[in-house]
């Protein structure tokens, strides 16, 4: 094979993996950081907001938008994201204005903006949030590539980890965030989001066959907390 040949394969397969990604995004990211003192989403992590970081790692999936849903009290994040916005028009910037009354409302906006934009291909929806400080594209990836209804991510929760505690020991894992869902399901369940409930009830609901898991323990450190964050910048996880 000649090298000019070598590369058109090589950049049909690039062509063809970024037009095989039919799915949005939603990052949810209009929390108040209440517990933590400070604005979370605007923590720095390799030289760049969180908030950054995180619509960088969605759009290195290559999918149809991304919807950052950010709290609308917040104007320094807007101001943050918008520069990044500007130079990619699959990320819309969505203002939540009832970010005290819990998650569903900001998934509920996310999924109203991404149905305005809607393309006929969209069939997955990635959901993210903006403080799993150690998430990467590898695992969105698995995610997506997942063939289940739903494609969930499952890792122990922080204080297991601290514990030294496995898998075999007798503790619930967690099974959240970030996840991919199927679109159409989604959209249906929209009605039925309120408050801190979120999705969690309505996938336990499902079939045990409908739910994929994608295990990685390093999504368990979230930041909530000062004590998370002085631990995660001691791990050199996020900026000093």
């Amino acid at each position: 094979m000649s090298k000019s040949t070598f590369t058109k394969t090589i950049e049909h397969t690039e062509s063809a993996e970024q037009q095989s990604q039919n799915h949005a995004v939603i990052i949810l990211a209009s929390g108040l950081s209440q517990r933590l003192g400070q604005t979370k989403q605007l923590l720095v992590k390799s030289g760049e907001p969180l908030i950054t970081f995180m619509t960088r790692l969605a759009i290195a999936t290559h999918p149809k938008v991304i919807v950052v849903v950010i709290p609308d009290s917040y104007r320094l994040i807007a101001s943050t994201i918008a520069g990044l916005a500007s130079q990619h028009p699959t990320v819309q910037i969505v203002m939540n204005s009832r970010a005290d009354t819990g998650m569903a409302h900001s998934l509920s906006l996310g999924i109203e903006t991404v149905a305005a934009f809607e393309s006929t291909s969209i069939d997955r929806m990635l959901i993210m949030g903006v403080d799993q400080v150690l998430l990467d594209k590898p695992h969105l990836t698995a995610l997506l590539e997942g063939k289940q209804t739903v494609v969930a991510s499952r890792y122990h929760n922080w204080q297991c980890l601290e514990k030294h505690q496995s898998r075999d020991d007798t503790v619930s894992d967690i099974i959240g965030l970030p996840l991919a869902i199927n679109y159409k399901l989604l959209k249906q369940w929209k009605v039925e989001l309120t408050g801190d409930k979120g999705l969690r009830h309505l996938i336990r609901e499902l079939p045990v066959e409908q739910i994929g898991r994608v295990d990685n323990d390093q999504l368990s450190y979230d930041i909530d907390t000062p004590e998370q964050l002085a631990f995660a910048r001691r791990q050199g996880w996020l900026d000093s």
